[in-house]
């Protein structure tokens, strides 16, 4: 199949009338539908299983907390899409929820550095 073609579909695709599903619905499953075959493909990234730098999580953290920079952050960094929500997951927890479950994790305690050091806000609760 050719690019055109291919497009052609995706045009044809999006006109079929859906039952109960508006337009922006319609480019809303279009959109999840990628981002799990886009998931599905990043199964061996490359810097699998690599520490983090500083300067990566920098990057992380300064980007909103929202599936497309994660497909984003995934690509660029060449790292697996739940290792980049783990980041954002735990830079978001309380201190105290920290020092409590993962006060002798390396990984934890440098996403903690580097929230503090950006100024991120614990959104999590306490226990």
């Amino acid at each position: 199949m050719k690019k055109r073609e291919f497009q052609e579909k995706i045009c044809a695709l999006l006109s079929t009338p859906v039952e109960g599903v508006s337009w922006d619905e319609k480019l809303s499953l279009i959109k999840n539908e990628s981002i799990k075959i886009e998931k599905e493909k990043n199964d061996r990234p490359a810097n699998k299983g690599q520490p983090w730098t500083d300067s990566e999580l920098r990057l992380v953290l300064n980007m909103p907390a929202n599936t497309e920079s994660v497909c984003l952050l995934a690509k660029a960094l060449k790292r697996g899409h739940g290792s980049i929500e783990q980041i954002y997951r735990w830079a978001g927890q309380s201190p105290k929820r920290i020092a409590t479950e993962r006060s002798n994790d390396k990984f934890i305690q440098q996403i903690a550095r580097i929230r503090k050091e950006i100024g991120w806000r614990s959104v999590g609760g306490n226990s």
